[in-house]
């Protein structure tokens, strides 16, 4: 089955009434966990970005407790789990604001991390990519909020 494009979806969800609507929503979110996650964040979480932010700190938080420190194999698995679910996050907000405070409060728990990144290349090397990409996009911010973040980038 191939799927139709977007403007199709569009136009027949104009025809469409708000029952029907609502049970395709339904619907859509028993399939997927990314689906109903996205419809949490859309119907709970999206007038409160400042609290989403605080919860996704929160999970990065538990995240970085949870981390078995025995082996760099281990730790790196570990921190790409957890860099995979904050871009995932990232997505669902889609506002460069919250996914520049993200990035960097993830490169801060990076870098404080016991054992040091040093020894390790690729974690460095990611930790690294995560200040670029902080940096691109604060360019792209306003010029306060461009001030307020390239302070804390330059702490890092």
């Amino acid at each position: 089955m191939k799927a139709v494009t977007l403007r199709e979806i569009k136009q027949e969800l104009n025809t469409l009434s708000t029952q029907e609507i609502q049970e395709l929503c339904l619907r859509l979110s028993r399939f997927k966990k990314e689906n109903k996650e996205l419809l949490t964040y859309l119907l709970f979480e999206s007038h409160n970005e400042s609290g989403y932010i605080e919860s996704v700190k929160g999970y990065i938080d538990d995240e970085f407790e949870l981390i078995n420190r025995d082996s760099y194999f281990y730790i790196r698995k570990s921190m790409r789990k957890i860099l995979r679910n904050i871009k995932k996050y990232i997505r669902y907000s889609q506002n460069k604001e919250t996914e520049v405070e993200l990035l960097l409060y993830f490169c801060q728990k990076l870098k404080d991390f016991t054992p040091n990144i040093d020894r390790s290349v690729q974690l460095q090397n990611m930790y690294n990519r995560q200040l670029q990409l902080s940096k691109k996009i604060i360019s792209k911010l306003h010029e306060d909020l461009q001030y307020d973040y390239n302070l804390m980038l330059e702490g890092l």
